[in-house]
């Protein structure tokens, strides 16, 4: 395999020209082998490819990066950067409740794409397995394997993000426990995370409705008002 083929690949989905041609330079001087897509269908059909991340935007000539981060959901977990036009922080939800990794808000610097890039791609790096031979994390119906990074609620699977799945394993993780915002957001996104702790409510919620679970009667994810988070230990469910 030739060095250029091992390089980490980003496919950028943008159509505006003044944006594109200087981040994919930047993004190339960084060592990072970038494709350019103007289009959503261009977008899906270059995806195919299997790029390392994909930056997306949301404003696309034929359609909406949403819809293309919906389809990228259907049968992908490549780590994906929205890029969002400021203010509009319903996009942002959209995006991440689809399963968008992070969101970068316009105008940005190529300096800061590239330090989202590298954290959202180390964050997304496998975990290698442990070697100890322990199973799955139980709690009630629910349990976590983090060996096939499966979880299942009784006997049915949960589709889960990789954000959703490292998020839930740190709370049953630490079952019994409050984490704090913080804590949540350094250990599941990183200790230099840009973005706003909304991105965690965001989370929160998703799992809560994939656990069916009833913030105001909750059975597994508690909130701490004004310190964090906790989930049920196993005596309590």
């Amino acid at each position: 395999m030739s060095p250029t083929s091992q390089r980490t690949s980003i496919l950028l989905v943008e159509d505006e020209r003044a944006i594109t041609d200087p981040l994919a330079e930047a993004l190339e001087r960084e060592g990072f082998d970038t494709t350019v897509a103007d289009t959503a269908s261009e977008a899906l059909e270059r995806a195919r490819a299997e790029p390392d991340l994909v930056l997306l935007d949301i404003g696309l000539p034929d359609g909406s990066g949403l819809d293309v981060c919906r389809e990228l959901r259907r049968h992908s977990d490549v780590p994906v950067i929205m890029l969002t036009a400021r203010g509009a922080e319903a996009d942002r939800v959209a995006g991440l409740e689809l399963g968008a990794d992070d969101y970068i808000v316009k105008p940005f610097s190529a300096r800061e794409v590239v330090a989202r890039v590298r954290a959202v791609l180390r964050r997304a790096a496998p975990t290698p397995p442990s070697g100890d031979g322990a199973g799955p994390i139980r709690i009630g119906a629910l349990s976590l394997d983090l060996a096939k990074h499966e979880a299942r609620l009784g006997e049915q699977p949960i589709e889960l993000s990789r954000k959703e799945f490292e998020l839930l394993r740190t709370l049953m993780e630490s079952a019994g426990s409050v984490l704090t915002r913080e804590a949540l957001i350094d250990e599941v996104w990183d200790m230099n995370w840009f973005g706003s702790t909304k991105t965690l409510d965001v989370h929160i919620s998703g799992l809560r409705k994939k656990l069916d679970d009833d913030p105001r009667q909750p059975r597994y994810i508690h909130t701490v008002r004004g310190v964090g988070f906790r989930f049920s230990g196993a005596d309590e469910v």
